[in-house]
Formats: structure tokens, sequence, C-alpha cells
């Protein structure tokens, strides 16, 4: 069917099934139905504060069913929305408002004053006396823009270049029509909020919860037959870090499809996942919020390529480029570079930020890895965690896998740390909260794992989780905490 607007596809689904399930977050749901009318009145009252056809609304918000209400609101004026961490110090938000020039920003605490827009505060509710009848139907010209760190550390927006509209009945990474899907990680994200939308706009009950727990996560499977899980890596490893008895004890029979991205996974814990769930189940996707391009892998197809994040997809080609500029052999690691088919600019824009691009119009997102024969990638990690020890580059991701593996490891970090003969030595930060991971076992461990020069130097032991919800381990920061200056 044709791609329906982003402001009448919940009306589509209202048509079709008024009562079914759209949004349940802590017990509570919304049908179709009621979304449909809570965004409507909303949207009149984020009108008459002056939000217009493509303007940009952040949105500071928790997870939780009023930012869902916030963005189809957004929707349904032709805006667009750009979500933030509804945690974000007022100085950190305030850059991403200067930037990006809201109408209005959702989120903000009574009595702060904010560089552009109009603020409310979380926990707004519209004039009961307005209407919930459905508006005149506008289409913004950007589906969403979300926000990105990068590796300069300065904010930048990365405004989605295809419009808000949507096919639902369009085949799109294995979601079915009208099924359940489950995601556990922070909305302002892109791929929790990709996934969490997208299973709305085909009609899907979405399950949200407002931070990730690994039996609570189980559960909700079990509870609301879910076909469909997003995760990250760290979410798998605390799952997987649950007693045997207690991972076992719920039925996740109704799983057809878990989804894991953003971060590398451990080889050792996907393959314990396809053991457990099945190889059909596991999928992963690589690819940045910018949309240049991706790979997909099935685990029947990683097991025949292990380690391997999939080939580019069809609408995309992809190359490993040298610190000469130029295409690297098979096997040879590299910085990865992605061009879309369509042309490059044609599936993003920055706002804030130059794309790093070659000649041609290739782009890198920073990531390093290599290209088997066949044409299956393989990713390093960032370029610029990378650390340089004698001469050697070494993987921050592949020191942390090992790491992980060990008993007791929750998560870790691997950055280096200046060094007066090597220039810099692997420090490793470990998350071992059971408190009963020694060093000398775990240095066993490594020596088992990893090549001598990539063992860390020095170990140092927190009981605090390194990873947030949607994967991210900030080495950066990490780094600055123990490198004064």
């Amino acid at each position: 069917m044709e791609p329906i607007s982003l402001s009448r596809i919940l009306a589509h689904w209202v048509n079709v099934a008024p009562d079914a399930p759209a949004i349940t977050h802590d017990g509570r749901t919304l049908t179709f139905a009621e979304l449909e009318a809570s965004s409507n009145r909303l949207a009149r009252a984020y009108q008459a504060l002056g939000v217009k056809e493509n303007d940009f609304v952040t949105i500071a918000l928790p997870n939780g069913i009023e930012f869902f209400e916030a963005t189809f609101a957004t929707w349904k004026l032709g805006a667009t929305p750009q979500p933030v961490s509804a945690k974000l110090p007022a100085f950190e938000r305030d850059q991403i408002v200067e930037l990006g020039q809201p109408s209005l920003v959702v989120g903000v605490p009574e009595g702060e004053r904010i560089p552009a827009g109009v603020a409310l505060p979380v926990g707004y509710e519209p004039d009961p006396s307005l209407s919930t009848e459905a508006l005149p139907e506008k289409t913004a010209v950007s589906f969403k823009a979300m926000t990105s760190g990068g590796s300069t550390g300065r904010p930048k927006l990365i405004v989605a270049a295809n419009p808000a509209a949507w096919d639902p009945e369009g085949d799109w990474l294995g979601f079915s029509l009208q099924g359940g899907v489950l995601i556990p990680g922070p909305l302002y994200h892109n791929g929790p909020f990709s996934w969490a939308v997208i299973g709305l706009f085909k009609g899907n009950h979405v399950v949200v919860t407002t931070r990730f727990d690994a039996e609570e996560t189980l559960k909700l499977i079990e509870q609301y037959r879910i076909d469909l899980v997003y995760m990250v890596p760290t979410m798998m490893q605390r799952i997987w870090n649950l007693p045997g008895e207690t991972r076992n004890a719920f039925d996740l029979s109704s799983l057809r499809v878990l989804w894991h991205l953003a971060a590398p996974c451990p080889a050792w814990l996907k393959e314990a996942y396809i053991d457990w769930l099945g190889a059909e189940v596991i999928w992963e996707l690589y690819g940045g919020t910018e949309g240049q391009g991706s790979t997909v892998i099935r685990g029947d197809e990683w097991l025949e390529h292990r380690g391997s994040v999939g080939k580019p997809n069809p609408a995309c080609e992809m190359k490993v480029v040298g610190e000469d500029g130029q295409t690297l052999p098979a096997g040879e690691i590299g910085e990865i570079f992605i061009r879309p088919l369509s042309g490059p600019g044609t599936t993003y824009r920055y706002i804030g930020a130059e794309a790093k691009a070659i000649e041609g119009g290739w782009e890198s997102l920073g990531d390093m890895g290599y290209m088997d024969a066949d044409g299956y990638l393989y990713l390093s990690d960032r370029l610029t965690d990378m650390i340089l020890s004698g001469g050697a580059n070494i993987y921050p991701a592949e020191v942390e896998a090992a790491i992980d593996a060990f008993p007791g490891v929750r998560s870790s970090a691997a950055i280096g740390l200046p060094h007066e003969d090597l220039g810099n030595a692997v420090h490793a930060i470990v998350d071992a909260p059971g408190g009963d991971v020694t060093e000398e076992a775990l240095l066993a461990h490594l020596n088992e794992r990893l090549v001598r020069y990539k063992i860390p130097r020095t170990l140092e032991f927190v009981d605090e989780p390194l990873r947030d919800d949607a994967g991210k381990v900030r080495r950066k920061a990490l780094r600055a905490e123990r490198v004064p200056g």
C-alpha cells in the first residue's frame, strides 16, 4: 500500500482495531483509539503554543506513554520530533536546543530558562476542553532528528531525509503486523526510538520499560507474548548472568526475532544465545543513525561467518580504507566507509557538524574493521577509541570481550593511560558487583585469550555498570576522569 502520513497512521489502526493495545508502560496500557485521541488533544495544545509545520520539537521525556503522546502530537502538526535524554544536564540540553532552534521543548523543569522555543514540564496536561478529533493532514519533511555527541564531544543533530510517512504493510526487519514488540532501551537513542515507533506504525502492541531489568524483560516477553524484542549486548549479558533456573523459568516460545545492535557483541555471548533461543531468532544490524547503509545477519548465517555483522544491504556499498587512503584488500583492518547507491546526502543532513567524507561521496562513521573474501564485514572498534601502545594498535572491544567472558564480570571498559615507555598502556576498568573476581584469576583467564601486548597492565575494580542501557560505554569520559587536564 502507499505510505501513510504519520499524522494519520494511528487513525489507520483505529479504523482496523480501535480497542487493540498500542502502548504499555509500567502496567498502564493505551489502545490505538486512546493514543489517537490523547495525541490529537496534545497536538492542539502544541499548536496553540506556536508549533508549525517542519518545526523541531525537542522531547526531553523519560520512557513512558507521555513520550509517545508527545511524539505523535508533533507528527500530527507536520513537525519533527527531536528526542534527547531526560537526564541531560541543562548545559548539554541547551547546546542541542541552540543547534535545533525548536519551537517547543517538552520536559523542562518549571522555572528553567531555555535558549529557544517554549518550555513545558514533564507531566504537562493539555486543556481538557480541547478537541480529540483528527487534525488536518500534514507531513513533515523529516521523520526524526536524533542527537549524537560524535567523536568531537560536541552535540550534533542527525536529521532524517525521509518524510514522516510509512507503509504499514511494507517489510521492515522482521516486524509482524499487529504483533508484540518489547523495547527495554532508552527512547532518546535512535535504535529504541525507531524500533518502538515503527512497531506502532505496523499496528503492534509496543511494551516499553522505564529502564532495563534482566528478569523483568523475560517476564514481559512471557506476559505479553512478545514476538520481537530490541536489545544491545549489555542487556543480553545481564540476562545471561541470571541464574540458569531463573533464565529458563519463563515461556519465551512467542519470540520470533531478537535484534541486537548499537555495540559489538562478544562471539561467546552470541553463540550462547543461538544455542538458547535458536539461530533463526538472533538477528544483528550494523549501521549509523545517518542511514547511509547497513548490514544485517541472522544467527545461522553468523555461524558460517563467525564474528561478522553481515554483508552490505542492496541499497549501499562499503569499503575499508587504509591510512594512505587506499582501499584495503580482504582481511586487512582499516576505516569503514559507506555510500548509499542513491548518492551522498540522500539519507540525512547534519546540524552542527560536517560528514567525514572522501572523494566519491564515501562517508565514515568512525568505525574500524575488515572485509573477508566473501564480502562479509567484521568490526574492530571505533577509530577514536583505539589505543596505540608501543607502536601497536589495540582495539578496546577485543580486550573487553575477553574480560566480559569471565564469570562474575558484568561489564568492562579498556582505555589507554599515559605510559613513559609505551606512550599508552592498557588500563581495564572492571565492573564485578559480586566482589568475588580476583585480579590473579582474571589475568590468568586473559592470558589464555589475548596476545601478551593486549593484556591490561593495570586493573581497576568497580561496582557500577560501565555501559548504559543503550549499550554505550563512554571511554573518553572514563579516561578524562583518570588523566586530569
